[in-house]
């Protein structure tokens, strides 16, 4: 049993390194310079954005939560990635954000039934939200070219490398099994329809309202980032409504 334990673990250990190693790789090429967009892989881009937009038409535009529920699921959805936050937080010397993501996560998983409600916002602890392609912004690295992943939707070679070493890193991928696994996958997804519900008419209007649905979702989700980051200049701030496509 041990053997086979194993022999199943070392196909994800692999496909893991190898896709860190494809991606620092893609990552040594011309960085972008301060503002400027970088999409060397625009063409595949563009096939990938495809597909996820007719994804987005088909199932999660049309998914719906009432009100309370879509909250509700949201709240466990983040509640969830408060663990790997925490260890983010470590890892870029934010001691204070790595307590207050502790005690968030503390609170609203008990008092707040696993994250169902967020009594820790109401008591003024609110999330520091960060994930380890902040880490890595953090540590010096460039973004690298502009990617968009399928499902997972718009990216950059960082933030892509950055997903992968957070399900490495997320200690509940070490203490979830089984039947729990599986329900956490599942709140997941939830919070998903239910951010996707709370920022539908954002998305719309990137999606189905601009001229070019896939050059706004890059600069939309490029020029969010980097504010997120502390990467953009005041000047660079950018509206969703305005279309800079549009004719």
């Amino acid at each position: 049993m041990e053997r086979k334990t194993q022999s199943r673990k070392m196909p994800l250990r692999a496909v893991t390194f190898a896709v860190i190693a494809a991606v620092l790789a893609g990552c040594g090429g011309k960085p972008p310079a301060p503002g400027e967009i970088w999409d060397p892989y625009e063409a595949q881009n563009r096939r990938v954005h495809a597909l996820n937009t007719k994804i987005d038409s088909l199932a999660l535009r049309r998914a719906s939560l009432p009100g309370p529920v879509g909250r509700a699921a949201s709240n466990a959805a983040n509640n969830l990635g408060l663990p790997a936050a925490v260890v983010n937080s470590l890892l870029q010397a934010e001691g204070e954000h790595a307590v207050r993501n502790s005690l968030r996560f503390v609170i609203n998983s008990t008092i707040g039934l696993a994250g169902v409600f967020d009594p820790a916002g109401a008591m003024g602890v609110q999330e520091a939200s960060t994930d380890f392609g902040a880490t890595l912004a953090r540590w010096g690295w460039g973004e690298g070219a502009y990617v968009e992943l399928p499902v997972l939707g718009p990216s950059t070679e960082r933030d892509a490398l950055g997903r992968v070493v957070d399900l490495v890193i997320d200690p509940l991928n070490f203490t979830l099994r089984g039947t729990e696994a599986q329900v956490a996958a599942g709140v997941k997804m939830a919070g998903r329809i239910g951010d996707r519900q709370r920022y539908g008419d954002t998305i719309d209007s990137v999606l189905y309202d601009s001229a070019d649905s896939y050059a706004q979702t890059r600069l939309y989700y490029l020029q969010s980032r980097r504010h997120e980051l502390g990467q953009t200049a005041a000047e660079d701030s950018y509206d969703p409504y305005e279309d800079p496509y549009h004719e």
